[in-house]
């Protein structure tokens, strides 16, 4: 079974690319989802992150707004975070993977927000990238409840660059025009790793 990560900076549309992976019926791993399970009442992270981050739970789950305030601009903290976050959801991904592969799909795409900022690429056969022009990311992100230009300067200044990413990847995703263009790139990438022959080099996206 193939593993493809799926990136792309904040505001780039992954959410709803990734959507379109499982609506055509590939096993996908969602990293936000799955954190929001992790953050919720009773999730493995509440109790370790309200001992590392005095404050940050409401009636018993993480307040995400809370956390984010605290640690956004604070490297330290960031670290802290990570170490605490990453190997829950670590293993919550191993399980995924496992299921996949009992399932005989072809292959499997896994939501990873920080792939190259983390170094992860060497651990999937193929990386997907969804990306968009500057200026559309940046009405996307400002569009949103509480966000601020600072906050997402500060954001987009902790993430690869988008031109990087691009060049890096093995397909790219254009979310710029429109649900049925993306939605027609993502059977692209499903034809290419779904064929036996696919080898890296040839892809099927626009870079």
């Amino acid at each position: 079974m193939r593993l493809l990560a799926l990136t792309g900076s904040i505001g780039m549309g992954k959410s709803a690319t990734l959507a379109m992976f499982a609506e055509a019926g590939a096993p996908v791993y969602d990293a936000d989802a799955e954190v929001h399970r992790l953050y919720a009442q009773g999730g493995a992270a509440v109790e370790p992150l309200e001992k590392a981050f005095p404050g940050v739970t409401k009636d018993g789950a993480v307040d995400r707004q809370i956390l984010g305030e605290r640690v956004l601009s604070n490297d330290a903290a960031l670290k802290t975070l990570g170490s605490i976050v990453y190997p829950l959801m670590g293993s919550r991904r191993q399980a995924f993977m496992q299921s996949a592969q009992a399932s005989g799909a072809p292959f499997a795409v896994l939501d990873i927000p920080l792939l190259y900022e983390t170094g992860g690429e060497g651990g999937f056969d193929a990386v997907a990238v969804v990306s968009a022009p500057a200026e559309l990311q940046r009405e996307r992100v400002l569009a949103r409840p509480g966000m601020t230009v600072e906050k997402f300067e500060s954001i987009l200044a902790k993430q690869t660059p988008d031109a990087e990413k691009r060049a890096r990847a093995d397909f790219v995703i254009d979310t710029s025009r429109g649900l049925e263009a993306a939605r027609a790139q993502v059977a692209e990438i499903i034809a290419a790793l779904s064929d036996p022959q696919w080898r890296k080099g040839r892809d099927a996206g626009d870079r």
